[in-house]
């Protein structure tokens, strides 16, 4: 007996196409769900600050050169394609994506400059230690052929590494490696600025002044910040990561008694800047990080200097993370590590008519750092402050440091006298640390 013949299985369209894309198809089985086309790549360089991320959100906000028509947006690959799209500090709008490692410190055609190629008029670092040598020369300012000659070598080198950016312009690294080493970026009166996932590296200084002290001991003054925002307003600084890498100051000699500094400070905000937001960036290896407002006599910056630092880590700083004059400054969620065996002198400096806001920090330090060592005041006499851990543990910055002051500074006060209204959600102090130890920094903005 023959046996019946079954009826062929009719197949679904849907099944033919997953058979002509090489795919099994079960009898019951469902048809796969197509995946949606990727979602194209950002482009940081069209980002803006969010509407309430801090000061510099404050009115207009911060744009930098996310409006530039398609000839003022660049891919920059050395110094001189880097000067040419700054275009000597212009308002015109532009993004300047930074590709790869960028070294000031070369000719126009590329070729690696070091101190002795910026040296000029006879300048000889033994020749000036023996002219300026203060049991001889005296507490009076260096003057003279030496100092001449350092100041003329100092000329040359600030020609090369000093970087003018301009209003309406934004900086931004590709990728996870872009870097400008060696150059100092100055944005000087400029207005709406962003700077972000960006390595700078090693603003070398090779020329440092002596400063006699007709009180004591003098120092060493470098000239190169590696970001100076300088009267600028509306800067938005986000994903940077900031450091001497390659030349750390506690390597260089012992001049007059005092350490022959060649780096200034990593981001110094002066003469009126006012409307920055830093976040979610990397200050380390360093002396002197960040300094708000200049010199104690200059009133003129009241009413400016207004500040938010959010979501910053700072490794092996020794200071200044920030010192703060006149400004208002909202200082939350940040994260201070201090490492065993590192000279240190304090994170939040309090200087002439500071008003800080300090939320939910973490700071981890070593045995022999105390939680008073935390704050220095000069002049000072706010700190308004919550959430801090230190070493994991909750503490009260200002009811500790007035507890141990000696008197020599001024106790401070816990009502800074206004209320930050820019800022996003502020974690505790225990999440943000986890969250800025690993996003925080350059090549980490997504």
């Amino acid at each position: 007996m023959t046996p019946p013949r079954t009826r062929p299985m009719r197949r679904t369209a849907a099944a033919l196409t997953l058979l002509l894309s090489g795919l099994a198809f079960q009898p019951g089985a469902e048809a796969a769900t197509p995946r949606p086309p990727a979602a194209p790549a950002k482009d940081l360089g069209r980002e803006v600050l969010a509407a309430d991320d801090g000061w510099a959100a404050d009115g207009p906000g911060t744009t930098g050169g996310s409006t530039a028509d398609d000839a003022h947006v660049f891919t920059v690959r050395d110094r001189a394609q880097l000067v040419a799209a700054l275009d000597g500090g212009s308002p015109v709008p532009k993004i300047i994506k930074i590709a790869g490692t960028i070294d000031a410190d070369t000719d126009d055609q590329g070729r690696s400059l070091d101190c002795a190629d910026y040296t000029a008029d006879g300048y000889d670092l033994k020749a000036y230690l023996a002219a300026y040598a203060p049991a001889t020369w005296g507490a009076a300012k260096p003057a003279g052929p030496q100092e001449d000659a350092r100041k003329a070598s100092a000329a040359r080198q600030a020609a090369r590494v000093e970087l003018r950016i301009g209003s309406n312009t934004t900086l931004v690294g590709l990728g996870g490696d872009a870097v400008i080493k060696g150059g100092s970026l100055q944005a000087e009166r400029a207005d709406n600025v962003i700077v972000r996932n960006l390595e700078l590296r090693d603003a070398y200084d090779c020329f440092p002044a002596w400063q006699p002290n007709t009180g004591g001991l003098g120092d060493w003054k470098t000239a190169y910040d590696t970001l100076w925002l300088n009267g600028a307003t509306h800067v938005w600084v986000d994903h940077v990561t900031a450091s001497d890498k390659g030349h750390p100051d506690d390597r260089e000699p012992t001049y007059f008694g005092r350490n022959y500094l060649r780096h200034d400070g990593l981001l110094d905000i002066t003469n009126g800047a006012d409307l920055v937001t830093v976040s979610w960036s990397r200050f380390a290896d360093h002396d002197k990080a960040i300094l708000i407002g200049n010199a104690d006599t200059v009133t003129t910056d009241r009413g400016k200097l207004r500040v938010t630092l959010h979501h910053n880590e700072f490794d092996s700083v020794v200071q200044r993370a920030p010192r703060v004059r006149f400004g208002q400054v909202h200082l939350y969620d940040n994260r201070y590590a201090v490492p065993e065996g590192s000279e240190y002198r304090y994170s939040i400096g309090v200087s002439t008519e500071s008003r800080i806001i300090a939320e939910n920090n973490s700071f981890h330090t070593p045995g022999h750092v105390e939680v008073a060592d935390l704050v220095k005041s000069w002049n000072g006499s706010l700190l308004q402050q919550r959430g801090t851990e230190f070493n994991g543990y909750p503490v009260d910055l200002v009811a500790i440091y007035n507890a141990y002051n000696s008197g020599s500074e001024r106790d401070l006060t816990t009502d800074a006298g206004w209320t930050p209204a820019l800022h996003g959600r502020i974690d505790s102090a225990r999440r943000a640390d986890a969250d800025v130890a690993r996003a925080a920094g350059a090549g980490r903005a997504r």
